[in-house]
């Protein structure tokens, strides 16, 4: 046992827009490489950290969770603000706290909350292209809405999941998969208590195809029941895709996760 060595539990935020992703990539900008370099100005990591979830090129987050083993003589309540002062103006630790010995941040998880936010109107807004997805043509928000009620509960999603993942199995419980209009932003809400690769992305592609009126009500739930991704829709884009909340044995999910009208932030 090395003396000093404490496990932590951080929340980061990110705009995932210049990086490729959470996990180390040769050559590539990562937020687990960033993280990594200035947890090592402040003591000894032990070994690599671990994430809540292996966020894609272009994914943001509000909640990430990352637990990582360290030597410092900072004090836990200063080492969020030891770690801002070393971090690059896009990413943020916003807590940090001491986590039980053995603490895995993505084993351990048993629900996370993603977000996914569609401007619908005609205009681009340059204030907002790096987090969200423009599609200038009318969305009915309703109708994705009804298509997304038919999507909630314990299923197989192998129709929306893409090649590349390596889970084992495809059977995830969607708690809540709910679409709300805010003027002219339309934001989707996923709970799961895990996800397949891309699994909120192809789900948001597949219900803009109902809300632009090309596909019926019924389609993304038959879609779900033939489990053939080639069916789908396409794969909407990682800008509009935000990883909200994680949450752990003991945690209550419901009263942590925002609910529709509510201020993600």
């Amino acid at each position: 046992m090395v003396a000093g060595l404490r496990t932590y539990r951080l929340v980061l935020e990110y705009d995932g827009t210049d990086f490729h992703g959470f996990v180390r990539q040769p050559g590539r900008r990562t937020v687990q490489e960033e993280l990594e370099r200035a947890l090592a100005v402040i003591g000894g990591l032990a070994q690599p950290v671990t994430a809540a979830g292996r966020t894609d090129a272009g994914v943001h987050a509000r909640g990430q969770v990352v637990g990582c083993r360290l030597v410092t003589t900072v004090p836990t309540g200063r080492l969020g603000r030891a770690l801002n002062r070393l971090l690059p103006r896009d990413l943020a630790v916003l807590t940090a706290a001491t986590a039980p010995e053995g603490f895995d941040a993505c084993r351990d998880a048993v629900g996370k909350l993603y977000s996914y936010r569609i401007l619908n109107r005609a205009a681009p807004a340059p204030l907002l292209s790096r987090q969200v997805w423009h599609h200038p043509r009318p969305l009915d928000a309703a109708a994705m809405r009804r298509a997304a009620g038919d999507l909630v509960g314990r299923h197989d999603f192998r129709a929306y999941r893409s090649a590349g993942g390596s889970a084992k199995t495809a059977v995830r419980e969607v708690k809540r998969l709910e679409v709300e209009r805010e003027g002219d932003l339309i934001i989707f809400w996923c709970e799961a208590d895990g996800f397949l690769y891309r699994m909120v992305r192809n789900l948001v592609g597949t219900l803009v195809r109902v809300g632009e009126g090309a596909w019926e009500i019924e389609r993304p739930a038959r879609i779900l029941a033939g489990g053939d991704r080639r069916v789908a829709g396409p794969t909407a884009p990682a800008r509009g895709l935000c990883l909200e909340l994680v949450s752990y044995p003991g945690e209550n999910s419901t009263t942590a996760m925002p609910t529709p009208g509510s201020d993600p932030s």
